[in-house]
Formats: structure tokens, sequence, C-alpha cells
């Protein structure tokens, strides 16, 4: 049997829009079977989205949905590439009438568009779950949505059926490959070598540009050739669940043993162990090999029975969130930038728990008490540091309290130190989250049509 072809158009939600058309017309090239995959979703984005819902029930799916879907879609209708993508986060049917709608502006046939449901978990028969799970966690007032990690099946349930376009919400980031590759070679739902292999293949391509070069270049230590033009991956994948991870032809970037290594690494817990709603994965014996320039075989990923229950991630209202930056520049520009921190802290710090930040100096670290920051003083010499630029954030149940921090921070244009400017504030709504883990069975996902327009 020929192998399957699944290449990667998005890796998150705001990724680039312009490497899909690059991996397409190498699926084209290759000839065979194929699917593009978009990998849209986070617990931060799903969130996002869960909030532009509640202000736009209309909304909930991918902002950037139609400028992903434009460049390819008629390639991929012409050529039978299938589309899958969890750009539906909040609002998977909306995202599929967006999709028809385009494919309508375009001139293109309605395409057969399936939608996965049974991830969202907001009827008030769920609350009973979500109560016996969390306990007195579970906020009931504040309560906004809950979303559990659904699997491949149900896709490749759909891709059997006929679509040609998979549209998900939260369904586990490397089962938007494997369900298409379950299609594909007909595998049954406790083949677990070869759903193991094709979910690492998932995992590789997951986030895009991450496994060809992008996140893994370092300037004279892990140089990336023509990083600007980097390649987004493709895997294509054999029959016992073995890939071949590659990338889009004519494209800048790297595959090579290391970075392959680097994401296959990437968020896993257990290397005997990745569970995801498919399959447990062990890559423990698994071996990396380079056969040629940018081709490098993953292979020998063993499968175990997947588990009877599934990640469920519970969303709260959080409150708001604000923060504002401004910037000194030139002699004396930490001392008082750590002046106008301490005029923030006095004027708000009994309203609220503020973070500071000197950026470039002290940010990026978890430093939410500010112990760093004041680790950093230097009582003996006045900083070198020419260029610094503050920043504080906080966070509180009331929206009038927030305002007031990005006021107090504008004030700083004339009412702080010296030479303060660039200054800019901004709000926005927060969810909480907790986890817990649902049996699949009180869970159950399915798919439906879209009817045509």
């Amino acid at each position: 049997m020929p192998t399957f072809s699944v290449g990667c158009g998005a890796g998150f939600s705001g990724d680039r829009t312009d490497a899909a058309a690059q991996v397409v017309q190498t699926l084209i090239d290759l000839g065979g079977p194929a699917a593009i995959i978009f990998e849209n979703l986070a617990e931060r984005t799903l969130a996002s989205h869960q909030l532009a819902k509640r202000a736009n029930p209309q909304l909930g799916y991918e902002p950037l949905l139609e400028l992903e879907l434009e460049p390819i879609l008629a390639a991929c209708l012409k050529h039978q590439i299938t589309i899958v993508g969890n750009f539906g986060a909040a609002n998977p049917e909306g995202a599929g009438k967006v999709i028809q709608a385009l494919a309508q502006r375009l001139g293109l046939p309605s395409p057969r568009i399936a939608i996965v449901s049974g991830d969202s978990l907001t009827a008030e028969t769920a609350h009973v779950l979500l109560r016996q799970q969390l306990g007195e966690q579970f906020d009931e007032a504040n309560f906004v949505c809950a979303n559990a990690y659904q699997g491949a099946r149900e896709i490749a349930d759909a891709i059997l059926a006929g679509a040609q376009i998979v549209v998900t919400g939260r369904v586990a980031d490397p089962s938007l490959t494997l369900g298409p590759a379950m299609a594909h070679f007909a595998w049954a739902d406790d083949n677990w070598n070869a759903l193991a292999g094709a979910t690492m293949a998932g995992h590789l391509l997951e986030c895009g540009a991450q496994v060809t070069g992008g996140y893994f270049a370092d300037p004279g230590m892990k140089d990336v050739p023509e990083i600007h033009n980097i390649g987004f991956p493709i895997a294509e994948i054999d029959f016992d669940g073995s890939c071949i991870i590659t990338k889009a032809n004519n494209t800048g970037g790297v595959v090579n043993a290391l970075t392959v290594k680097e994401q296959l690494l990437y968020e896993l817990h257990d290397p005997a162990a990745y569970i995801t709603p498919d399959v447990v994965a062990d890559i423990t014996d698994a071996t990396v090999n380079e056969i040629a320039p940018n081709r490098v075989r993953l292979s020998g990923v063993i499968g175990h029975p997947r588990t009877n229950t599934l990640k469920t991630n519970v969303f709260f209202d959080g409150g708001w969130f604000g923060e504002g930056e401004i910037s000194y520049a030139g002699p004396n520009a930490e001392a008082r930038a750590r002046l106008a921190m301490e005029m923030l802290q006095k004027r708000l710090g009994t309203k609220m728990k503020l973070r500071f930040d000197l950026i470039g100096i002290s940010s990026i670290f978890g430093d939410d008490d500010n112990a760093l920051l004041r680790s950093t003083i230097n009582n003996s010499a006045r900083s070198e540091v020419q260029d610094v630029r503050l920043r504080v954030a906080g966070q509180h149940v009331d929206l009038k309290i927030i305002e007031l921090l990005l006021r107090e921070v504008t004030a700083l244009w004339t009412g702080g130190p010296a030479g303060g400017g660039g200054v800019r504030v901004a709000k926005r709504q927060r969810l909480s989250t907790q986890s817990c883990l649902i049996n699949r069975q009180q869970v159950p996902a399915t798919f439906y049509f879209l009817p045509n327009l």
C-alpha cells in the first residue's frame, strides 16, 4: 500500500498563512493520497475563542480561517487532498459555514464538510460530571464552558463517509494527523503500534515549523538556512505507522535528526507513556535516522491500549487582566524605570497585586512576587543600561480597578520620572482553568455533515 502524506498548514492560532500553499503544492507533486492539517488550538486560544463566542454567538472559530484556506481550497478540492483542522475551536459549525461561503465566493463546488462534535460540555447534564470530578473547585456561578480532548476515530469515520473537509473543536493535536491515516489504511482501533507511530507523526507535525528548524534555530550554535522562508513539515506515513518527516519543496529550514528529536520530546512528560485519546505511545525504543537531506525516518514506536478517560479543561470567569508599558532611555534609565515602578506600587498596591518587569533586565523568568526583580538592584553603582521598558500587569474581578491601573500607567507621561515615552496599555477578560479526567463513555463524540448551500 502506498504511503499516505500529511502536511501541516498551521501550528498555532496566528501562524503564517502563506506556508500552506507550499505544502499543498508539494503534496500535489508527490502524487499520492494526502491530507493537510491545521492545528490552531491551545488551552489559551480555546479560552479566548470561548470569550469571543460569549460576546457574539456567530464567532468563536479561528479568526484567520479564511486567510488560511483561501490560497489552497481550490487545489485541495481538485486534487482530493483532505483538509482537517481544529479551527472550529468553540464554534465548529460556524467555521464550517465560513468555509462554505468561501467556496461559494471562489466559484467552487460546495465541498462536503463534516463537523466533529462532542468535545463541548456545556449542557446542564454535564455539570454533574464536572462536579463529581472537581468537587469544590467547580464554581458553577462563574462556569463558562468545558471541553474534552476527543480523538481520531470520528475524523476517520467522517472521511470514510465522504468528507472533503473535517472541522473539529478540541481534539488532541496528533489526532488531526492520525484520523486521515486511520481512514486511508483502515486501521482498527486496537492496532496499537500503527496508531502510536502515526500519533507521533502527528506530534512532529502539530507545531508547524518547529520541526523544520524554526524553534530549533540558535545562531552560531544551530544555524538554519534561509529561515526567513522556512518550509512547513510533511509526514509520509507507512502502513505500519512509521514515517518519514520532510518539508515543503523549494523552501528554507532544515529537517534533520536533531530537529526531529527536539520536537519528538516536546511536551512529552513520559517517553514511555505519551497519553492521547487514541493510544498510549512509547518512544523509548524508537529510532530516528537521516536517510537523505531533509528526510528523517521515525520508526519503532510502540503502542499500548488507550485509557478509559479523556482530559477535560473546564473554564471559569476569571475577571479581568490589564497591563501597561512605558520606556526609559539614556543615562540613569534603569533608575528612572524603577522609580516609576515604585510610584505605581504605592498608588495601586493596596488595591491589587502587581507584577513588574524591566524588559532588558528582568522580564522572562517567573517572578510574580517581583523577588527576582528586587535582587537585580545595584545599590553600589549606577546601572549602565540605557534602554529599559517597564511593564506592569495585574488582574482583578472589578473592571474599574483594571481601568485605574491603565490610567496610572498613562499618567506617567507627565507625572512620572523624566523621559518616559511609548506608553501602551491593554485589557482583556480572563478565564481560569481547571483540568480533570472524565470517562470517555460519558462524553461520546460524533460527526455530521453540513447541508450544502
